[in-house]
């Protein structure tokens, strides 16, 4: 049985920690062309069974792709800086994910594609019941 969890893929994805499966092609997610992505565009990905309960509690969706295995919310790119997405989440730099024939299943009402990146962390880290987790580069708490 081929797992998701395979690090195998172009594009030097493995330095970011994205599953791929060896025998599926990749296919770059990519909005409406009446919705320009000009911050780049990256993905954030969770099991299928997850999907539903977390597009219906965000405040804001952007695009939002679904295949029969995983859903798929667009995010500007960078969004994993100082971030460590929770398993079973994946997070997907360029907006590449294995290609199931993923299908947009959702279209914004405003103007981004995008999901607001915090909100979606932070509602994942619920959802998988971990403790949300950054860092900020050269700030230090003192007592």
């Amino acid at each position: 049985m081929v797992t998701l969890l395979s690090l195998r893929g172009p594009h030097d994805r493995q330095k970011a920690g994205a599953p791929w499966e060896e025998s599926l092609g990749e296919v770059q997610l990519s909005p409406p062309p009446h919705l320009p992505a000009t911050l780049g565009c990256d993905a954030v990905g969770v099991p299928a069974r997850h999907g539903l309960r977390l597009m219906s509690r965000l405040p804001g969706n952007g695009c939002v792709f679904a295949d029969s295995d995983w859903w798929w919310w667009l995010v500007p790119a960078g969004s994993d800086a100082d971030l460590r997405w929770p398993m079973p989440s994946c997070y997907a730099p360029g907006g590449y994910v294995p290609d199931r024939r993923p299908r947009l299943m959702r279209r914004p009402d405003a103007t981004s594609p995008y999901t607001p990146p915090i909100p979606l962390y932070l509602m994942v880290c619920q959802l998988t019941g971990t403790a949300p987790a950054w860092t900020v580069p050269g700030v230090e708490s003192r007592l």
